[in-house]
């Protein structure tokens, strides 16, 4: 039956997708066919109760973001920004690919096969530490550090994520994503070498000149998400005088040359209610013709970290509702790495199902870009004849993904199973205490001086406590009444084991 649908289901995309390239630039048949595609989003989620999986707001949060998707698709056929290979990246490849098909589905029976479990659907990494700008508070401390992965190991590392785990999208950070290369190797060239994947880099975007431009209009299957942290005076304070106007140059070459770009913005105390303004929304999507923005909310690690800077969690709140606000009625894509939680069932590190590990220039495997400990080296894993199997299957990832089980996420398919709140899914941000407890446990290093001196610090963590407590307080109340749905009274809670340092209050 699984197998049947997937076949229903990919014919039907090849259909859309054709029509859609065809058919796309004329505003009547284009409409006719993305309210074709919403109405398949709708009739995806209208199951008998029986067959419900999850919360009702949890669906119409996923058909929301759906919609968000597809208006992408939409608004960038109206107004000519695909290239042709940018077209195929974004429909094929990101949609259909990644999204729908999510990766190879061959490599990914053959790893449940092997783990009796799901792979992750995507990794992360930061192929080198070098950045030409040294913005306050970097997560990563990057600047003229020549710390980097080797291109053999960036290209082993993909090869087998795309072989041992079906993976087809790879997120790049840094540094500087850019400014990267080796054995005269960089970003466009790992791009280039895998066509049939989607990547996605984050990048402050003053290293894309018109040779870099044009040749992401040829490949089509790697997005710029730049960075900015509200309008010029915002970003200027933060990344250096002048960065952007130099942003905006990026962006429009990108648009000139048709290729899909968005926005990273970063939501701290002193920016949270100006990086998604009318002003800001209108200027960025609108006039400069970006296509989706990520938000990430500022994490205490990495340069010279502060918890002064973090947005407060009623702030926090403020930005929930204007995140989906936008969603709902403006059908923009824009993802919150915290606030967004509903759509992917919580916290999505550690290598879990739909999730991902993270790698860094020296080699470390983390859970998460902002979860600076590792317990792992891929270095030392290839050296003793591993594979990136034996790093997902390190005891510190199983515990977190244990955690995440504990806490309610399942995968598409599972039954809900009453957890947390998902709108404060983080394990270092939002359960602060359960993550020492695990860090612990598993002996993992801290990759730089600044996560050492975090895990050492006593005050560090009282004030990390304390906001947990603080938001736990300021948000569980709204997600029990908005996505729990009350037990039959037959049910009973699914019995999960959980790891035994898993902490009560988590």
């Amino acid at each position: 039956m699984r197998s049947e649908r997937g076949r229903f289901e990919t014919a039907a995309f090849q259909a859309l997708s054709g029509g859609l390239s065809a058919l796309g630039r004329i505003p009547p048949a284009r409409r006719a066919l993305i309210h074709l595609a919403e109405s398949g989003l709708r009739r995806g989620a209208s199951k008998p109760a029986a067959q419900v999986r999850q919360p009702e707001a949890v669906t119409q949060d996923k058909i929301d973001l759906g919609r968000a998707l597809l208006g992408v698709v939409d608004r960038a056929l109206a107004d000519d920004r695909l290239s042709p290979a940018s077209f195929r990246g974004l429909v094929d490849r990101l949609f259909g690919d990644v999204l729908l098909r999510r990766g190879d589905q061959d490599a990914k029976a053959a790893f449940v096969a092997r783990h009796d479990c799901s792979p992750p659907d995507f990794l992360a990494l930061s192929p080198g530490k070098a950045c030409n700008l040294r913005c306050v508070g970097c997560y990563a401390n990057a600047g003229t550090s020549r710390e980097k992965l080797d291109w053999a190991t960036l290209a082993r590392v993909v090869d087998e994520a795309r072989r041992l785990w079906g993976t087809r999208f790879f997120v790049i950070s840094g540094g500087e994503p850019f400014a990267y290369r080796d054995s005269g190797k960089g970003l466009l060239d790992l791009a280039a070498d895998n066509p049939d994947c989607f990547f996605l880099a984050y990048t402050n975007g003053t290293l894309i000149d018109d040779a870099a431009a044009a040749r992401l209009a040829e490949l089509g299957n790697l997005t710029p998400a730049i960075s900015v942290e509200g309008l010029r005076e915002r970003t200027d304070a933060r990344r250096g005088g002048g960065v952007f106007d130099r942003a905006l140059a990026a962006m429009r070459r990108l648009r000139r040359e048709r290729v899909v770009y968005g926005l990273s913005v970063t939501a701290t105390r002193d920016n949270v209610d100006e990086i998604l303004c009318d002003e800001l929304v209108d200027f960025f999507f609108g006039e400069m013709g970006a296509l989706y923005a990520f938000v990430f909310h500022y994490m205490p690690i990495g340069r010279a970290p502060t918890l002064d800077l973090m947005p407060t969690p009623e702030q926090r709140l403020r930005l929930l509702d204007r995140v989906w606000q936008l969603v709902r009625e403006r059908r923009l894509l824009i993802a919150d790495f915290w606030n967004s939680g509903t759509a992917t069932n919580g916290c999505i590190a550690g290598g879990r199902p739909g999730g991902y590990l993270y790698i860094d220039w020296n080699g470390a495997v983390s859970p998460c870009v902002f979860v600076p400990y590792s317990a792992v080296n891929i270095k030392e894993v290839y050296a003793r004849g591993g594979t990136l199997d034996d790093v997902w299957a390190e005891p510190f990832f199983a515990a977190i993904r244990s955690w995440q089980r504990a806490y309610g996420y399942r995968e598409c398919g599972e039954r809900y199973a009453h957890g947390g709140n998902w709108h404060r899914p983080c394990l270092i941000r939002d359960h602060h205490r359960t993550f020492r407890r695990i860090a612990l446990a598993h002996h993992a290093r801290p990759n730089d001086a600044a996560a050492a001196e975090a895990l050492a610090d006593p005050a560090y963590a009282a004030g990390l406590v304390a906001f947990d407590d603080a938001l736990a307080a300021a948000s569980d109340p709204a997600w029990r009444e908005r996505y729990t749905p009350p037990r039959a009274p037959e049910e009973r809670p699914a019995r999960v084991a959980a790891p035994a340092i898993l902490p009560q209050d988590a």
